[in-house]
């Protein structure tokens, strides 16, 4: 059976039909995904009941796979998935929900907020593949924001302004807007701030998008309290609803997402379930913009 790609409403997303991710993928079928890729930027796979290892063999048909190291405050002693595999359930290492003041819930909350996965790194990432293992049946769903649209919707003048624009992205940013600001000097000098451009050109379609999340905290050459009351208005207006995309997960749902062209977030549930979402991400393969050390 071949690969096939239905579009959901709104236009941004796939449903992929005819592939089990289990086993070893055709070229075909993988050139297939990275066409729908270009073209929607978030892909929905469902009925998918993958290992960990299934997973990363999947992931790596499109790039190598960023190491978890650098995204957390989870401890490596703490950590209950392979290096490869991010771990954004609410679960510790006896596999139970978190509890309410664990350092690593409080952090993980963060998720919460609009974001592009691994903005906050020299190189950001490429494509999230994010596999529900265990899912809630209220709650929780992930939103995704087209970033193509977002920046086709402003007008001519804002996106003047935007054009040769770079932010500063760190994880200090984000978690700060929660008041997570109790950090370490390690994490501190983990989570040192890098530069992204504000807009970016897809490789293969050349459309432009809008590359913002909550890591973003300031603009280089602008006044802090400019720079974020600027920074909100582009997110305010990237989130509207006509530009958003909810799914609601089922168990065994696979979603993969281009952090290149869109934002995404989850939504509140109740964390006394257990939620158990694992995560690879493909490496980007090139900074957006000089990296200069932030001060």
């Amino acid at each position: 059976m071949a690969v096939s790609i239905r579009q959901i409403q709104p236009a941004f997303a796939g449903e992929v039909a005819g592939v089990d991710l289990r086993g070893e993928l055709t070229r075909e079928a993988v050139a297939t995904i990275e066409s729908g890729m270009d073209r929607y930027g978030v892909l929905v796979f469902h009925d998918q009941s993958i290992t960990d290892e299934q997973q990363i063999a999947f992931s790596r048909n499109f790039g190598e796979i960023e190491n978890s190291a650098g995204g957390t405050v989870t401890k490596p002693h703490e950590k209950r998935l392979d290096p490869l595999m991010n771990d954004v359930s609410n679960l510790g290492q006896d596999h139970r929900p978190l509890a309410r003041d664990d350092r690593r819930r409080l952090f993980n909350l963060g998720n919460q907020l609009w974001h592009s996965d691994s903005s906050f790194r020299a190189i950001p990432a490429k494509y999230s593949l994010l596999s529900g293992r265990i899912v809630v049946d209220k709650g929780g769903n992930t939103e995704f924001a087209d970033m193509r649209a977002a920046y086709d919707a402003l007008d001519e003048e804002t996106k003047r302004a935007v054009e040769d624009l770079v932010c500063e992205h760190s994880l200090m940013y984000s978690r700060g807007l929660l008041g997570f600001t109790e950090l370490s000097a390690e994490e501190r000098a983990m989570f040192r701030p890098v530069r992204q451009r504000l807009v970016r050109t897809h490789p293969v379609t050349g459309r432009k998008s809008l590359y913002l999340a909550s890591h973003a905290g300031g603009i280089v050459g602008w006044p802090m309290p400019e720079a974020r009351a600027f920074l909100r208005d582009l997110i305010e207006h990237a989130t509207q609803p006509q530009f958003v995309h909810a799914h609601k997960w089922r168990q065994y749902d696979l979603v993969m997402w281009d952090n290149r062209q869109t934002m995404h977030r989850v939504r509140r549930f109740d964390e006394s379930l257990v939620r158990d979402m694992r995560r690879t991400t493909v490496a980007g393969d090139a900074p957006t913009a000089e990296q200069v050390q932030a001060a």
